[in-house]
């Protein structure tokens, strides 16, 4: 099981849609079998509401209204990219989990990311979305329901490891690292098809990349434009979210280009013929 943390942004629609595998729609239900857990004040919030299964546009929204009720909240160097998204992924020889277990698996791993607090009654709005094989996303708001900005742990990714790993033990799941013990890694300089990947490595890097900066700007742009009236902005502010789409993707095809980089390369086998031929004496 490997988690996975990406890069916070300003709305839930993108991390959303990556975790359906398809975008959002206003006509898709998601019933409790794709949205496997959710904070706990949900059961209160929809306590009179008639319609028991969501849009994913609706859960969109639902994540978003923080930002609707208290628009001055930011973090402490004023970010308002509230929306934290974290996959984790199954080995993939790993037997299917039931609903109870991903369900379970989400309410440990948001304990473990902070973003759930036993006993905290104006905590965050996230849910668990388990869509595609193998794979649960949990989406966060963090902006609590007080207006209080939440600071995720500066060691997240190695609590959320830690649990992982944790999680592996007690649901017999196969571990990150399976086989005999290995041999330390002989250190050696880096070749050129490695210092290149790691250049495009850098740039498709989520957390601080430069076109994670670009990306994140774009999408903050089509936040603001989408909130103002007439239809020039919202048509604006749907290119803009089709460019930050394709700045996400070009981020990707990096990343894939940079594995492919420091892949090893199978030596060709010599020709027959050369085991032919003829030595002078």
């Amino acid at each position: 099981m490997i988690p996975r943390l990406h890069e916070r942004t300003h709305t839930p629609h993108d991390p959303l849609t990556e975790a359906l595998g398809r975008p959002v729609s206003p006509n898709e239900g998601l019933t409790e079998y794709t949205v496997v857990a959710h904070w706990p004040g949900l059961d209160y919030y929809t306590l009179d509401d008639e319609q028991r299964t969501w849009t994913s546009v609706q859960w969109a929204e639902h994540l978003e209204d923080p930002y609707l009720e208290h628009p001055f909240a930011a973090s402490p160097d004023d970010d308002r990219r509230a929306i934290l998204h974290l996959d984790v992924r199954l080995h993939p020889d790993d037997r299917e989990l039931t609903g109870p277990e991903w369900a379970e698996t989400a309410h440990r791993l948001a304990r473990a990311a902070g973003i759930e607090i036993p006993g905290k009654e104006h905590g965050c709005r996230w849910i668990a979305v388990q869509a595609q094989s193998g794979r649960l996303d949990l989406i966060a708001n963090l902006i609590h329901l007080d207006g209080a900005w939440h600071a995720p742990p500066t060691d997240i990714l190695r609590r959320l490891s830690d649990e992982a790993r944790r999680i592996e033990q007690d649901l017999h799941l196969i571990p990150v690292r399976t086989g005999p013990t290995t041999r330390p890694a002989i250190r050696t300089a880096p070749t050129a098809s490695a210092q290149l990947a790691s250049v495009l490595t850098q740039l498709a890097d989520e957390q601080a990349g430069p076109l994670a900066t670009v990306r994140g700007l774009v999408e903050h742009t089509a936040h603001r434009i989408a909130r103002q009236p007439g239809a020039a902005g919202t048509d604006t502010a749907h290119r803009l979210e089709l460019i930050a789409r394709r700045l996400h993707a070009i981020q990707q095809d990096l990343d894939t280009t940079a594995a492919h980089l420091v892949q090893p390369r199978v030596a060709a086998a010599p020709p027959a013929a050369r085991h032919t031929a003829h030595r002078s004496p």
